[in-house]
């Protein structure tokens, strides 16, 4: 309507013009004319009527070829329009899918959006629901197929595919085949967090925290987990790795994997006492016992006691010299007294191992001190008093697993 309006403005205007120009060279007696001869023909006219005329024959071509111009464009416009109506109801679809979905209504969310996938502006995310749906309802070959359809409709989409296609693997718990599939996505983005996610709970569940170590720099420079996640997760992994070493019973495994823990994971709670224990277990307490002494002597701490206790030591008497400079500290702890009597056992010092032991047992009874006493007696052949020692050890671990079954 506005183009009309302009068109007609325009006429009126310049045909307005046309005769303010004739009236006013009508004052001086001259219209004035124009002369056109073609061949044998000549037109003659007065200025003024030319001047409408072709003004006259502008309008009316630009309007001819305004019409033809709307009618080439006609075709053009009606496939717009039709793509404009398929994207909208494709649209309506993907909502309708959603939908469908977070209600569990995967057949319905599957069919509907398939159906507009192909018109849509996101075909990656009707692929991808489907996908899911699909899975949802045990359709695992419609799954693999929308997967499929996804990667070669949406280029460029293999990232968030495989993250799909993985997270569905591990929700079916085939972590084999998850695996596969993130090993692939991480060698094409090493630094994807949501790739690097997926890996850690794969090789988690996998139970292969070698290859969680490997991946712990990553989680540290891509931001993956919060910054006290990540130290947890450290401890964590190394904890697991040097218990997995002391099964081996390979004293210079252990070692070289404890030189590669980082400083700040060796300074963490219960670390050192994993690795103090591994080394005992592989029969190289020896080679610990030192280190073990300076983290006593830094922080007193009752299983690190305990594990040097356990120490195969070269110097049992050196050994219970050191025990023995802690009784001026901790004359009265228990843990402390139970370990000089079993290093005085070592030691072959009867009495002062059966003092010590029964000082421990004074204070707290336990179950170990009882069975380290009764073994000892046994050995000596007192089979009376050690038949004593195994009863009461006996009767209070009765009565501590009677309370805890109590307490839970």
């Amino acid at each position: 309507m506005k183009n009309i309006l302009f068109f007609l403005g325009s006429l009126i205007a310049a045909l307005g013009f046309a005769f303010i120009v004739h009236e006013w060279m009508l004052q001086y007696n001259d219209p004035g004319y124009v002369l056109i001869g073609v061949g044998h023909w000549a037109m003659e006219t007065s200025l003024i009527v030319f001047a409408v005329g072709l003004i006259i024959s502008f309008f009316i071509f630009y309007a001819l070829f305004r019409v033809l111009g709307w009618f080439m464009r006609l075709p053009g416009k009606l496939r717009m329009r039709g793509k404009s109506v398929k994207f909208n109801r494709s649209q309506d679809a993907l909502i309708a899918g959603l939908v469908d979905s977070a209600e569990g209504n995967w057949e319905r969310a599957e069919r509907t959006l398939i159906k507009h996938a192909s018109n849509s502006g996101a075909p990656l995310i009707h692929y991808l629901t489907a996908a899911r749906a699909a899975h949802s309802r045990g359709a695992m070959d419609k799954r693999d197929e929308y997967l499929q359809r996804a990667t070669k409709d949406a280029p460029g989409s293999e990232v968030a595919v495989g993250l799909t296609k993985a997270e569905l693997h591990l929700s079916e718990k085939q972590f084999d085949q998850a695996l596969q599939t993130l090993t692939k996505l991480h060698s094409i983005d090493s630094s994807h967090a949501s790739v690097l996610k997926l890996l850690h709970q794969t090789y988690q569940q996998l139970g292969d925290w070698k290859a969680i170590r490997s991946l712990l720099p990553a989680f540290h420079e891509n931001k993956v987990f919060m910054e006290a996640e990540v130290r947890l997760l450290e401890v964590e992994t190394y904890s697991v790795l040097l218990k997995e070493a002391s099964e081996h019973a390979d004293a210079r495994e252990i070692e070289e994997l404890w030189e590669s823990v980082p400083v700040h994971v060796k300074t963490m709670s219960g670390v050192p006492a994993i690795y103090y224990a591994a080394m005992i277990e592989a029969g190289a307490g020896a080679k610990i016992e030192k280190h073990l002494v300076k983290s006593l002597n830094q922080k007193w701490d009752m299983t690190l006691l305990v594990l040097f206790g356990s120490v195969q030591s070269i110097d049992f008497r050196g050994q219970l010299e050191m025990a023995e400079k802690w009784l001026l500290q901790h004359g009265n702890d228990p843990i402390l007294l139970r370990v000089l009597g079993k290093i005085s056992i070592k030691c072959e010092f009867s009495e002062k191992a059966k003092k010590y032991l029964a000082k421990s047992i004074g204070i707290e009874p336990t179950v170990e001190a009882y069975r380290i006493l009764g073994n000892f007696l046994a050995e000596e052949g007192d089979q009376e008093r050690a038949s004593e020692c195994y009863k009461l050890g006996l009767e209070l671990a009765s009565t501590q697993v009677i309370s805890h079954a109590s307490a839970m």
